[in-house]
């Protein structure tokens, strides 16, 4: 793969092949399980290297609007099987580059490939509708056409599935799109666009640009040529991405973090209130926006559901 190099490097993916950043810095992606263990090496990229990329995306838009939906589609579906082909090694990677569970992984990996999948049936799909006008002669319709370029910046605790489902509806739609993932997951990123590579998808249609936030992501909600944001993160980044697209009358969408609550009320099932208090909180390594962050419990069973979750969690 042009992507990789030996020694566990990855280059940023732009047009079609690897490409180093112009400031020959690499930042290293290291296991939280053992941080001696560097799972690999991504480009510090600059404002230059984010502006090739927009370049190759722009150029490539054109031609990969006019292809057909189904066309589209089957580049994803060939990601898809290479993606299934490969399932144990991203998973792997995921596993030993966010925390979760393998287990968790691999069902987020499947997760991906259905996601692909799903879009690539979308291309077959409407693309509009036909609008009854009071003027016979008149037809009047509608019908959906790309915004262009797309900036998509995701985070580190769903690697696989976060990147994949604002990629593919972008694609199938006639977009080309600039991936900026998150320093901590960029690896198992790396081999997500390692499939769409090994799919022959044509060059500047998916690139990926490796980096800090506050360098490459506020680059990408303020850049003039990039006509639509999709992130996920914090609320704090989230506004202000959304703040920087919308001066520029660029379209975005934010998705944030949350404070999920589970209630407990005094008839409760407290063996079943335990048990999804802790899948809540602690599956994913804790670190969802749906995780479970605070319990709402009736003062008459309080005593007994605490002493039932904290026996619980002693057995993980």
């Amino acid at each position: 793969m042009t992507i990789s190099v030996q020694n566990k490097q990855y280059l940023n993916f732009i047009n079609g092949k690897g490409v180093p950043s112009s400031s020959q810095e690499m930042m290293e992606s290291l296991n939280p399980a053992n941080k001696k263990e560097a799972v690999g090496y991504v480009q510090k990229s600059t404002l230059e290297d984010l502006n090739i990329a927009v370049k190759a995306a722009k150029q490539a838009q054109e031609k990969w609007k006019r292809l057909s939906g189904a066309d589209r589609g089957q580049y994803l579906h060939k990601a898809a099987d290479i993606m299934e082909n490969r399932l144990d090694e991203i998973a792997e990677c995921a596993t030993r580059e966010m925390g979760k569970t393998l287990a968790e992984t691999k069902g987020e990996t499947a997760r991906g490939i259905a996601i692909l999948r799903y879009y690539a049936g979308e291309g077959m799909r409407k693309m509009g509708d036909v609008i009854p006008s009071t003027d016979a002669e008149a037809l009047m319709f509608t019908s959906r056409v790309p915004l262009g370029v797309v900036g998509v910046i995701t985070p580190w605790n769903f690697p696989i599935a976060i990147p994949i489902w604002k990629i593919a509806p972008a694609l199938v739609y006639g977009n080309t799109i600039i991936i900026k993932p998150a320093t901590e997951t960029a690896i198992t990123c790396a081999k997500i666009i390692e499939c769409f590579e090994e799919a022959k998808i044509p060059a500047g249609v998916v690139n990926m640009i490796t980096g800090s936030g506050s360098i490459i992501g506020q680059a990408i909600a303020e850049h003039p040529e990039i006509n639509a944001i999709t992130f996920t993160g914090s609320d704090r980044v989230g506004k202000q991405i959304g703040q920087k697209a919308f001066v520029r009358g660029a379209k975005y969408q934010l998705e944030m973090g949350g404070k999920n609550p589970v209630i407990v009320a005094a008839d409760a099932d407290l063996d079943l209130a335990v048990e999804g208090t802790i899948s809540g909180a602690f599956r994913s390594t804790g670190q969802k926006c749906t995780a479970t962050s605070r319990v709402i419990v009736q003062h008459e069973v309080y005593e007994k559901f605490k002493q039932k979750l904290l026996a619980k969690t002693k057995e993980i």
